[in-house]
């Protein structure tokens, strides 16, 4: 039986020598590369089993190069790596498509269980029909809280019909789960699901991928082509350039389109299914966005709601998530008491679902005791975060005025480096706050970014 390859990116030689020992003497092959550009050549040359990638490297880093490799059409799974981890990094990672989150230093406790959950998913996910997952949408929509049976609801007839819908929600509130339950309870069920996250790709790439291309005699089938017949999901709609909204608006129209350098009209006929993590209004008052794109996707619409927003399903998903991880990913079982789930009802949950998913995940994996103890928990939800939570500035009120000044400063800087991608250059701008100072700033409020980008 042909053993997996494994490419292991990382710019510390030692860690690459470690890794690549220890996954040799497990059987498996192993290259190593040295940063994002070495294993973007290696990557082309074959294609790897799983990629085992570092986030914080010189020039191209890791969050980029995996966004290179989607746009590419990379299939790989991938493991993160990190020496300064943070919930924010893991949540970024999750919701690109990664398959987990290993901090340094790497424990073999954990390294090997997740490369073998990686592979096993990967290998399943290719030999799985696609219908065997039909239901599997709804079985994540998880909640008797009256707002998550609004969310089904609302689902349930919506999908009933062909019309374009635009799913409007926070980062890990689940959008794709309910694009996937439009699907699978739709007429167009029996056909494919394709995704593009726009997210990941270059502006230049974006029409190519969506609508294919035609050079040098050369046919490249687009994303709206390979979904003729089911459904197309496009993610961060937000994203598309402005002077690209129109070919979009005229397929919406018409049902045609053409693929880049191509001259003949083609049609497919898929249904289109959006998300946004932005206020679309508001880009289109900036001049952002499209206003008659924004209401031909917003035929049908549907609002992912907060965790924050539900907070009494968090038993329930914390039971669902721990019997997941027990019985499909073989962790071991940890008692979580009502304590725990008091302080994780209380949490602010700036990453949402995904972010509960990651943290159960990892108090399975890391803990030897069978009961999660508090300190372990709150040492994950970064409980100074909860302080200055964006729930009201009657919080902040109650403080005294150096921790209530700081709350608000933290805030204020996670949100321009949301709305800035993380540039430092583009933040100092945007805030009128001097470059060096600002570097200062970021260190003394615990905001991690990366020196230099």
């Amino acid at each position: 039986m042909k053993q997996p390859y494994i490419l292991v990116v990382d710019d510390e030689p030692d860690i690459r020598q470690l890794i690549q020992e220890i996954l040799q003497d497990e059987g498996y092959q192993v290259a190593v590369a040295k940063d994002g550009e070495d294993a973007h050549t290696q990557i082309h040359n074959r294609t790897p089993s799983l990629i085992l990638l570092d986030i914080w490297m010189p020039g191209v880093d890791g969050i980029t190069l995996y966004k290179q490799l989607l746009a590419e059409g990379c299939q790989a799974p991938v493991i993160f790596m990190s020496g300064h981890g943070t919930v924010e990094t893991a949540v970024e990672a999750t919701r690109l498509g990664a398959d987990t989150f290993l901090e340094k230093p790497l424990s073999m406790g954990r390294l090997l269980p997740a490369v073998e959950r990686a592979l096993s998913a990967s290998q399943s996910a290719q030999t799985t029909p696609p219908n065997t997952h039909k239901h599997q949408s709804a079985s994540q929509l998880i909640g008797k809280s009256q707002t998550m049976q609004q969310l089904r609801e609302q689902l349930a007839h919506i999908a009933r019909f062909s019309l374009p819908v635009l799913i409007e929600g926070e980062a890990g509130t689940g959008k794709a789960f309910s694009a996937r339950y439009l699907h699978h309870n739709g007429s167009q069920c029996d056909g494919p699901f394709v995704e593009c996250h726009l997210a990941a790709l270059p502006i230049q790439a974006m029409i190519s991928t969506l609508f294919g291309k035609e050079e040098d005699g050369k046919i490249t089938q687009g994303k709206v082509e390979q979904a003729n017949g089911g459904t197309l999901y496009i993610t961060n709609i937000e994203q598309l350039p402005l002077e690209q909204q129109d070919y979009l608006i005229g397929y919406l129209k018409s049902g045609e389109y053409f693929r880049q350098g191509g001259s003949t009209p083609l049609k497919s006929a898929c249904r289109l299914i959006c998300t946004s993590t932005r206020d679309l209004p508001a880009l289109i008052g900036e001049g952002h966005f499209r206003n008659d794109l924004y209401h031909l996707l917003k035929s049908a619409s549907i609002h992912t709601p907060a965790l924050r927003e539900h907070s009494e399903d968090i038993p329930e998903l914390l039971t669902h998530f721990v019997d997941h991880f027990v019985e499909k990913e073989k962790l071991p079982y940890r008692h979580f008491g009502l304590p725990l789930q008091n302080q994780l009802r209380n949490y602010h949950w700036p990453g949402n679902i995904k972010e509960l998913n990651n943290i159960i995940r990892q108090l399975l994996i890391t803990g030897a005791e069978p009961e999660v103890k508090l300190e372990e928990l709150n040492g994950l939800l970064h409980t100074e975060r909860v302080k200055s939570a964006p729930s009201g500035y009657d919080k902040l009120f109650s403080l005294p005025l150096r921790e209530a000044r700081e709350a608000f400063e933290r805030r204020y800087f996670m949100h321009q480096m949301e709305q800035q991608n993380g540039i430092v250059g583009k933040v100092a701008k945007a805030s009128g706050v001097e470059r060096t100072h600002l570097y200062r700033k970021l260190r003394a409020l615990g905001i991690e970014f990366k020196s230099g980008k």
